[in-house]
């Protein structure tokens, strides 16, 4: 739970309350809870997972369980794509509130809302030292990262108290100028996918990819995965009230969108003169940011060691080292592409629009995969077998279809662009096996091709309010994607079948449980 904590308070809560408070005004503390909920109809479907195949890197091999190659990278490198690209999210965000320290050569890390040169080396450093923390042992990363974790609790709870004592403004939540939903709802519901909402609660992930290392998978993991988040949604909420009621009524007058922070917690306590919750903040942005990219850079090199064991990577990706037990080529890896991330993406909220929908796209295919596993492999041993699956499952799609869409065009289309960037690799890695199973790999792929496909163009057509040509008006978009939802779940699920993979699943499960196969 300390480790799924770790993840999701991390850089979100220094800049997550003041994006989702721009796009939905006061009315962003529903788009917490909104989002909250929706993770957790997902997160419910890879708890079972989870505890049905406790390995390292798990979230990115349940597809290919049910559904064979094809299906299975393109859930692995969306998967992979949103979490590797955190590590460079989190050191820029250190270094973005470093920019607001009173210093002259502090006001040089940043240009508008990008990083200068001197701000990209110092992310760098940060980088080598989330590198290194995790590079001898996963035993001094636990013990990091949980009093890492304590702290970054205690200061949000510290934030809370000191600004709401300081000055709080009840006017702000009711302008006469705004009223409570400034954007109307499709604000609250655009915050949910853009503001750093879905980008924070995506830590849920790292107890499920570290499950390879719980002693007691079947109580840990469900455990870790629903009591951080809802925990970290207690804080998350209080965070936004404290926002909204903190800033001036003045500035919040001239429109919650028009706030420019940079620092924005940070900035709050100086402007309301708490002197020394400014200190501990600027410590925090360091702390809490940086604790996530530890997690973080444990957790995407155990993906990349999942991968390897897919077929998706060269063989030296799942090397773990004797002495250390860590895959340490994996994390050079990560790092490499950390760093590639960091000089494409210079600014918190580009890399955290990107990898909130990305990690969208590597969530749909979670509520199919646990309900086909109750079809193909019905002897398989549950631990965690969820009560109502069958209810939360497609709801848990439904939800991500939602967020996918309210992401906005052209964002969406972006996105699924990046997914295309992977399939060379995936073809490369079928012509060396010389494309086994293949053509029952892409019959068991179509449903997701289409739905991606079909998403693309209706986030186009979609409604004005999302972005889109307002061909399918506001409203109608709505119901159409429930029905459209449903049609793809249900495809999804007939989609499964017993691939060459379902075997290893097989394998993995008895050997956690000590049930022989069959």
């Amino acid at each position: 739970m300390m480790t799924g904590l770790g993840s999701i308070i991390g850089s979100g809560w220094l800049f997550g309350a003041w994006k989702a408070a721009g796009i939905a005004g006061p009315a962003a503390i529903f788009s917490w809870i909104i989002g909250m909920v929706v993770i957790l109809f997902i997160a419910l479907s890879y708890a079972e997972l989870g505890a049905m195949f406790p390995e390292s890197g798990g979230m990115v091999r349940y597809a290919q369980y049910t559904h064979g190659s094809f299906v299975g990278f393109i859930a692995a490198w969306a998967n992979w794509i949103a979490i590797v690209s955190v590590i460079p999210t989190e050191a820029i965000a250190s270094i973005q509130y470093m920019h607001s320290w009173p210093f002259n050569w502090t006001q040089s890390l940043m240009n508008g809302n990008e990083l200068t040169l001197l701000g990209i080396a110092l992310v760098i450093v940060l980088l080598l030292i989330y590198f290194f923390l995790n590079y001898w042992t996963v035993q001094l990363f636990s013990r990091a990262n949980n009093l890492i974790t304590i702290f970054k609790i205690v200061i949000p709870l510290l934030t809370i108290t000191g600004l709401m004592s300081a000055g709080f403004h009840t006017s702000n939540f009711h302008l006469p100028s705004q009223g409570f939903t400034p954007n109307g709802w499709s604000g609250v519901f655009t915050a949910v996918a853009i503001s750093g909402i879905v980008f924070s609660f995506n830590g849920f992930q790292s107890p499920i990819n570290m499950a390879g290392e719980a002693k007691n998978p079947r109580r840990s993991i469900p455990i870790a995965i629903i009591g951080s988040l809802l925990i970290a949604v207690i804080i998350y909420v209080f965070l936004q009230i404290t926002f909204i009621g903190a800033v001036s009524p003045s500035l919040a007058a001239k429109g919650w969108g028009n706030i420019q922070f940079t620092s924005p917690f940070a900035n709050l306590a100086i402007a309301l003169g708490i002197n020394w919750l400014a200190i501990v903040l600027y410590l925090d942005a360091f702390v809490s940011p940086s604790g996530t990219g530890t997690t973080y850079t444990a957790t995407t090199a155990r993906m990349i060691y999942g991968m390897e064991q897919n077929g998706y990577f060269p063989k030296i990706f799942g090397k773990i080292h004797p002495f250390y037990g860590v895959p340490r080529p994996a994390m050079i890896f990560n790092l490499v592409v950390s760093l590639i991330f960091l000089f494409v993406f210079r600014g918190w909220g580009a890399l955290a629009e990107i990898i909130s929908v990305a990690t969208i796209i590597s969530y749909i295919c979670g509520p199919i995969s646990v309900m086909a596993l109750r079809k193909i492999g019905v002897d398989f041993h549950r631990p965690l077998k969820i009560k109502g699956i069958s209810l939360i499952a497609p709801l848990g799609f439904i939800f991500a279809t939602f967020i996918l869409y309210w992401a906005r065009w052209p964002l969406t289309g972006e996105v699924m662009f990046i997914m295309i960037i992977g399939l060379p690799l995936y073809f490369y890695y079928q012509i060396k096996n010389r494309w086994v199973s293949f053509s029952k790999d892409l019959k068991a792929s179509v449903w997701l091709i289409v739905y991606l496909a079909v998403m693309a163009l209706f986030s186009y057509l979609g409604s004005a309010k999302f972005g889109g040509v307002d061909l399918i008006k506001y409203g109608w978009d709505f119901a159409l994607l429930i029905v459209l939802s449903l049609i793809f779940y249900y495809w999804g699920i007939k989609s499964a079948w017993e691939n060459r993979y379902l075997k290893d699943a097989k394998e993995v499960n008895s050997v956690a449980y000590g049930k022989k196969e069959q």
